[in-house]
């Protein structure tokens, strides 16, 4: 019998149910949203997680969607799922947790007598990423423009980085992000108790894009099929990249960006990357790129202030 909170399931079964969190602040309970899948043959255990960042809406898309496609009687192994860890950020879609305004996914593998993100955080470590073989913990770019992609955080020196890395490729993005992540990040956390986990980006939104949530559910289920969970072909691309760094590129001048380059493009030194016009069209300011790279993220908004973040690219461009 596996069990995930008040999840419960069988050999060749699925349930769901909720893991008990705390109370909120009129003293009601409330717990998160788990599943389960106990296959119906013996193997190994992956755990899958979204809703770390309370706006980040395409990994819970991504849940949901594997969840009515996953079949238990395919499954060897066992898949424990939570659907949504930002409870309260989730509730008024914001990105951190508004109970103490902490970001969740800096605060692995949590406390459980620390704050409510800490809390959370060792509730899931403790009960689902510990018994796991494998993770995923499903991201999106916040609600700012970025390619899909997955990340590997545990940095090139740490002893599972080769078996993280080969995480990343078998989930089938385009690109991969091999750049060491903030202490606090779980992909960081989990490979250090000896658990690969990896950290897709899908894209970038407000609400969720159809697109991004697409690619994490093909994602999700190559992982599961290179992995031995079920009997699938995998279906991957037939060119992978890995970056190593990203370069950031600001405003100098206030006003309206027009971009003269977008996610996916490859750029190099010196090619124009946007312009800063006034709300009249006179420009500005023109932004040349200062490294060979790939433009990875953009403001979704057109209005800049001096200073402000409009552009990033990834560095360090390689074939896997």
């Amino acid at each position: 019998m596996l069990e995930f909170g008040t999840a419960t399931a069988a050999e060749g079964e699925t349930d769901t149910g909720a893991l008990h969190a705390g109370e909120t602040r009129d003293g009601s309970g409330f717990g998160l949203p788990v599943a389960v899948v106990n296959g119906a043959e013996e193997g190994d255990t992956v755990y899958i997680q979204a809703g770390s960042d309370g706006d980040e809406l395409n990994g819970v898309g991504v849940v949901r969607e594997v969840m009515r496609r996953i079949s238990p009687e395919e499954v060897a192994g066992q898949v424990l799922v939570v659907g949504i860890l930002n409870y309260h950020g989730f509730q008024v879609a914001e990105h951190r947790n508004p109970i103490d305004s902490n970001k969740m996914n800096r605060t692995f593998p949590g406390n459980p007598d620390g704050s409510s993100s800490e809390r959370l955080a060792a509730l899931v470590y403790e009960n689902g990423v510990e018994r796991a073989d494998l993770g995923i913990d499903l991201h999106q770019g916040s609600t700012s423009r970025m390619i899909d992609e997955v990340r590997v955080r545990c940095g090139r020196g740490h002893r599972l980085h080769d078996e993280c890395l080969e995480l990343a490729r078998a989930f089938g993005t385009e690109y991969v992000l091999d750049k060491k992540g903030p202490k606090g990040q779980l992909a960081r956390a989990a490979p250090d108790d000896g658990v690969p986990l990896v950290d897709p980006e899908l894209g970038g939104a407000v609400g969720w894009d159809r697109t991004s949530v697409n690619k994490g559910v093909r994602g999700v289920f190559n992982v599961l099929s290179e992995y031995g969970f079920i009997d699938r072909e995998p279906s991957l691309p037939r060119e992978q990249f890995r970056a190593t760094d990203f370069e950031v590129f600001h405003a100098d001048r206030g006003g309206l960006v027009e971009r003269k380059a977008d996610l996916y493009d490859r750029v190099e030194e010196g090619d124009e990357l946007f312009e800063v016009t006034d709300i009249f069209g006179e420009k500005k300011q023109t932004v040349e790129s200062s490294v060979d790279g790939v433009v990875w993220r953009t403001r979704r908004l057109p209005m800049v202030a001096t200073g402000e973040y409009v552009m990033s690219a990834a560095t360090g461009v390689e074939r896997l």
